[in-house]
């Protein structure tokens, strides 16, 4: 028989799965004080299936790859062409995940993977970051639209023209766009220079 600490426990988990889309990682438990064995419990039930490590989620669920990523991965920031889609600045859907690192962040799994790894400063990764939902409803962290413009402009060199002049063209004509953000994040990477020409066309 389930004690009265362990049903408030399972209720904890049941909780966390409602409003993380069916997704449940260890490092909620911790959070919580709740035992991570009662993972392994409800996995036996057959509740839960274990996707990755420390991450499972309702077997009767589509596999969230973004949250997954990035629950693996905390230091990631979703950027330039993951960022693009999940901005709806592109068409293309990610073969691969491009995401933006702290300077000296090793994983051995990224570093053997066949994602897009880019590093930056700790100060300069935080600068424009936004919390956007994946295509499943849960929440990731990922570069602003403006910082996303200015990341692909650094990064031109890795990334396809024809990407790059649609992304432009996407974010020019929305009316939610904020010029004068983009020139600050432009001068804080160096960029303004490239950036002005392509925006007196478009503007």
């Amino acid at each position: 028989m389930n004690t009265n600490k362990e049903r408030t426990g399972f209720h904890h988990i049941y909780k966390i799965l409602q409003a993380q889309h069916g997704i449940v990682r260890t490092a909620d438990l911790v959070d919580l004080d709740i035992p991570t064995t009662y993972l392994s419990i409800m996995t036996k039930r057959g509740e839960l299936e274990r996707v990755a490590w420390g991450v499972y989620q309702k077997p009767t669920l589509l596999e969230d790859e973004f949250f997954l990523f990035q629950s693996q991965h905390k230091a990631a920031v979703f950027s330039h062409e993951t960022a693009l889609f999940l901005h709806d600045l592109t068409d293309r859907t990610p073969l691969f995940f491009s995401c933006t690192v702290p300077s000296g962040y090793h994983s051995v799994v990224l570093d053997e993977s066949a994602h897009q790894i880019f590093y930056v400063s700790r100060k300069l990764l935080e600068m424009g970051v936004d919390e956007l939902q994946s295509p499943h409803g849960n929440s990731l962290r990922v570069t602003g639209m403006e910082r996303t413009i200015v990341d692909i402009l650094r990064s031109r060199s890795r990334i396809e023209d024809q990407i790059l002049f649609d992304a432009l063209k996407r974010y020019a004509r929305l009316k939610s766009k904020n010029i004068e953000l983009l020139y600050r994040y432009a001068e804080q990477f160096r960029v303004q220079n490239i950036l002005r020409p392509y925006m007196e066309v478009l503007l």
